[in-house]
């Protein structure tokens, strides 16, 4: 659970900026244990990064709507904590992410993403994810309409 507890501390780290969650009040660790639980499976990881034993990043691939159909597609989410932001982690990751998705059964890579989240949108376009999808305004954040972009890639087998 200590992993839970860091992984939970990143996420709750990018509520402030408005740019990365729809949370708007930090999540506990008891809130997130069934999500953990259910990224416990070999076709939907969670993967951290450490550093002197401290989580600095994380990201996971998330099950797309729940349904059969579906199963071949997921969401890719990655988290990195402050002092980590900045330093290409985010572009490891999602090339890891990309490279490894085809081995645990996955066409589709999608990333869901605030459409003023500048820094985000560029590093999925830069690992090739297409504009698929845009939801006006369907998010609120401190009175301010928000943008919800879904960005998405086909992996190639």
């Amino acid at each position: 659970m200590d992993d839970l507890a860091q992984i939970v501390a990143i996420y709750n780290s990018t509520i402030a900026s408005r740019q990365v969650t729809a949370d708007t009040e930090p999540v506990t660790v008891a809130s997130r244990q069934a999500w953990f639980a259910a990224h416990q499976q070999a076709d939907r990881p969670l993967w951290v990064v450490e550093q002197a034993g401290q989580i600095i990043a994380w990201l996971s691939f998330s099950s797309f709507y729940g349904r059969p159909a579906y199963h071949g597609t997921a969401e890719v989410s990655i988290y990195l904590a402050t002092s980590a932001r900045g330093q290409g982690l985010g572009r490891f990751l999602l090339q890891a992410a990309i490279a490894h998705s085809a081995g645990i059964g996955l066409h589709t890579l999608l990333g869901f993403i605030f459409g003023h989240n500048t820094p985000s949108i560029r590093l999925f376009e830069t690992q090739g994810f297409k504009l698929w999808g845009h939801l006006p305004e369907v998010a609120e954040l401190d009175g301010i309409a928000r943008d919800l972009l879904i960005l998405g890639l086909k992996i190639k087998p």
